[in-house]
């Protein structure tokens, strides 16, 4: 795990935003076909089945993962696809924590939690 510093996950948050945007987009195009792939899904166990746009859909899911990929190379925690909610792990007082932003927040993190209380425990930097 990698462990930042506040000056290093601000100075990565420009990128992170930007990647995360892309995720979410996906997210939201992905989400739009749920259906339709369920049903594939269903239809592929009887011997037949597919989705009108599915090799748009496969594509979308292929690019999303490989920016999770991305995000992940980086050390940054991705918590919730349609918030954009990531966290950088980090040290506060001898142990980890996590150091918490989602997109619409700023350009700066402002927020960090303990690794146990999550989103709920946010406090103040």
């Amino acid at each position: 795990m990698k462990i930042f510093s506040l000056e290093e996950a601000n100075s990565l948050l420009p990128a992170v935003s930007h990647i995360v945007k892309k995720i979410q987009r996906a997210h939201r195009q992905i989400a739009a076909q749920e259906s339709e792939a369920r049903q594939a899904a269903d239809y592929a166990e009887q011997g037949g089945g597919g989705i009108s746009t599915g090799l748009a859909y496969a594509a979308t899911l292929m690019d999303m993962t490989a920016l999770v990929n991305e995000l992940e190379t980086l050390g940054v925690q991705l918590k919730d696809f349609s918030r954009g909610l990531i966290d950088f792990p980090s040290l506060r007082d001898g142990r980890v924590v996590l150091l918490c932003w989602q997109l619409g927040e700023g350009d700066r993190l402002e927020w960090w939690h303990d690794v146990e209380s999550g989103f709920a425990g946010r406090t103040r930097l």
